[in-house]
């Protein structure tokens, strides 16, 4: 693939290798129960057969994922809209950079409305720590994922690193496949989203000998997307693990705990969702040749793209009514009906009624994860007010 890196352990499938690779997926028991739990009507063996006649990544995700999300839009969301798709140049491949909100759908949204538009849909990027099981690790490469090392050592992760940033280069210029990456490692539990600097540099590394940094970050063609949630369905495991970090500030989450966000992030409610893609940062970049500094330099490029998020997304009523609840104000009282103060008030205390705790929550403890609910639900419009005053 590149004459310094093998990227066969991280890249998705080659369609070479489609058919080998799914007819060992479809002999996996965990794959088998994985399918029946999430679609419980379906003849598992009829489903299999399909699956073995399909011949690429590509046909996999018009004939089967492209159904399936659109069965789980129906379902678990009040309808999937998008903005800014006549930016998207034909023939032109992209590193859209978005903000976090769900482990699995965030990206598989996504294209899901490029499949709807009849645009190309990105690879994406993966965490490691994500795959728990070896057959999850063969699904996501059969469905354009590549993959992210987590939890290295210092030397192992710099080689990490320029391996994967140099997949991704190569993925926009040789393969001309667009890729989709988080803005920062991780969610932002209280949905206030910041790019985080290493993503920058990591993404960077990937030039070639010789480049600029910004020559390098030009060359990927990055385009800002804001996505939003109306609700969050993890918003209560959100504020649960807030707490837990407050009283053990040691305290990590377990594989359960992501095995069950991705879960609940799949198969609860989630309102309406809206993507916006913002303009391709690449000539803006221009303007950055005058800063010498690389430190200053990416805090820039970070801040271009902060920008473009947070301009970029939708409000909803709970928005503005978490803001005003947070605040003490009435600042957004026409933007929402006491009805819906009623309803959001009500659907707060019925998602922190599902917390489970090893003992019961003291009443300052509760106190504490509804104002982390409140500021969840406030962050994107305290953000989207500050972009506009920049």
């Amino acid at each position: 693939m590149d004459n310094n890196y093998d990227f066969s352990d991280i890249a998705p499938f080659d369609d070479s290798e489609f058919s080998a690779r799914m007819s060992q997926l479809v002999r996996e028991p965990g794959f088998e129960h994985a399918v029946k739990f999430i679609m419980p009507d379906v003849d598992f063996g009829r489903f299999a057969a399909q699956l073995l006649e399909i011949p690429d990544k590509r046909r996999f995700q018009e004939i089967v994922m492209k159904p399936f999300l659109e069965m789980l839009a129906s379902r678990t969301t009040s309808g999937i809209t998008i903005g800014g798709l006549d930016g998207v140049e034909a023939g032109k491949s992209y590193t859209f950079i978005s903000n976090h909100r769900d482990i699995v759908l965030d990206a598989s949204f996504l294209n899901y409305c490029f499949l709807q538009h009849n645009i190309p849909t990105s690879e994406v990027a993966i965490g490691d720590n994500l795959l728990i099981y070896d057959w999850i690790t063969e699904l996501v490469k059969l469905n354009k994922s590549f993959i992210v090392k987590r939890n290295l050592r210092l030397t192992k992760a710099l080689e990490a690193a320029r391996q994967l940033s140099a997949y991704i280069h190569y993925a926009i210029t040789g393969k001309h496949e667009s890729v989709w990456i988080a803005q920062r490692e991780g969610r932002a539990k209280d949905s206030n989203d910041v790019t985080q600097e290493s993503v920058i540099k990591m993404l960077a590394l990937g030039g070639g000998e010789g480049k600029s940094l910004i020559d390098s970050i030009a060359e990927i063609n990055i385009m800002p997307v804001s996505i939003s949630y109306e609700y969050d369905p993890n918003d209560y495991l959100k504020a649960r693990e807030f707490l837990l970090k407050r009283l053990d500030p040691d305290f990590k989450k377990s594989q359960r705990d992501d095995l069950f966000s991705m879960e609940t992030g799949l198969l609860q409610p989630k309102g309406r969702i809206h993507f916006e893609l913002g303009a391709c940062i690449t000539p803006q970049l221009e303007e950055l040749r005058v800063v010498t500094d690389k430190v200053e330099l990416v805090k820039r490029i970070c801040a271009m793209i902060d920008s473009s998020i947070h301009r970029g997304y939708h409000i909803y009523p709970v928005n503005y009514m978490a803001y005003d609840m947070l605040h003490g104000t009435h600042k957004y009282s026409s933007e929402y009906t006491t009805d819906d103060v009623e309803r959001f008030k009500k659907y707060i205390d019925t998602q922190l009624g599902k917390v489970e705790l090893e003992s019961a929550p003291s009443e300052l403890d509760v106190k504490y994860m509804n104002e982390m609910m409140l500021a969840m639900y406030a962050n994107p419009l305290r953000n989207k007010l500050m972009a506009a005053e920049k």
